[in-house]
């Protein structure tokens, strides 16, 4: 029998954090294989977890961007260890902790599964909308003339776009995301201005799209086409905010079929962000 005394919280490192994400692959969340790195660069003090006998056994994300938002996710306990207490204990270690790395008044966010969200709830989460995930295979098709890869030079425009979509400045992920391995990321602009991005990357199973962010469903149709070009065969995810009617939209249009869904949470108040311009979540575990 486990005594509370026989675990220790630790902060994680980046092995810590690569082995959650191996514990999430193992559980069906199909992480992309450079994830991990992206997440850790974005947040090093983010991650902690419980080890016993010096072996980790149960951990996840609490990120803080610059004090003015937290996220929750990557939660997970090894399978061996479940129905012991273990998970409610670090949740609640997890959720104070990232309480005390915010500034006063700051919001927590997370995507919190089905049968969780009682739970979470309890916690003092409450649901602003749900996130379903949509599969469809990659198809080769027609590109629109103003869709272009993202190159180094439009980081500036992209980040600035980015803050306004997603809430929150989050420079050090965006560096990272949008140049991770087995990706591509993409843009929509029309003369000069930009109406929309994309980035889309290898995961396991497949390829999943994350942010799809745009102006409308029109920019949103094309960047989703592009990202669909780049794994023709190949199952794509994307997941949505339902709250966004012209993202479901887009998803039927496509015959994209459903798989499973979460619920996005706040602790606190929720963020105002536009909605209507988010086509896809960029992750489930760093919002």
């Amino acid at each position: 029998m486990i005594e509370p005394g026989d675990l220790e919280l630790q902060r994680l490192d980046i092995e810590g954090t690569k082995q959650l994400l191996h514990w999430a692959k193992m559980e069906g969340w199909n992480p992309g294989n450079h994830d991990y790195e992206v997440f850790w660069k974005t947040d090093p003090e983010g991650f902690y977890g419980f080890y016993l006998d010096g072996h980790l056994i149960a951990g996840g994300a609490v990120i803080s961007y610059d004090g003015e938002y937290g996220f929750m996710g990557l939660f997970i306990v090894h399978p061996d260890y479940r129905g012991k207490g273990i998970g409610k204990k670090l949740w609640y270690l997890r959720r104070d902790l990232l309480l005390s790395r915010l500034k006063e008044g700051a919001s927590i966010g997370m995507d919190g599964v089905v049968d969780m969200q009682p739970f979470y709830n309890q916690g003092g989460f409450e649901i602003a909308f749900k996130d379903e995930r949509y599969e469809c295979l990659g198809i080769s098709s027609g590109i629109s003339e103003h869709v272009s890869e993202i190159e180094q030079n439009d980081f500036d425009t992209i980040e600035n776009y980015d803050r306004i979509c997603f809430g929150f400045k989050r420079t050090e992920f965006l560096q990272n995301w949008l140049t991770l391995p087995d990706s591509k990321a993409f843009k929509y602009s029309v003369e000069n201005q930009l109406k929309g991005f994309a980035v889309i990357r290898e995961v396991d199973p497949g390829f999943k799209i994350g942010p799809l962010f745009a102006d409308d469903e029109e920019v949103a149709e094309e960047l989703y086409k592009s990202c669909l070009n780049s794994a023709i065969g190949q199952p794509v995810y994307l997941d949505i905010p339902t709250t966004n009617e012209e993202a479901v939209n887009l998803v039927k249009k496509y015959d994209a079929k459903y798989v499973f869904e979460c619920a996005r949470m706040y602790y606190g108040k929720e963020p105002e962000t536009p909605i209507n311009k988010v086509f896809g979540i960029t992750t489930f575990e760093l919002g």
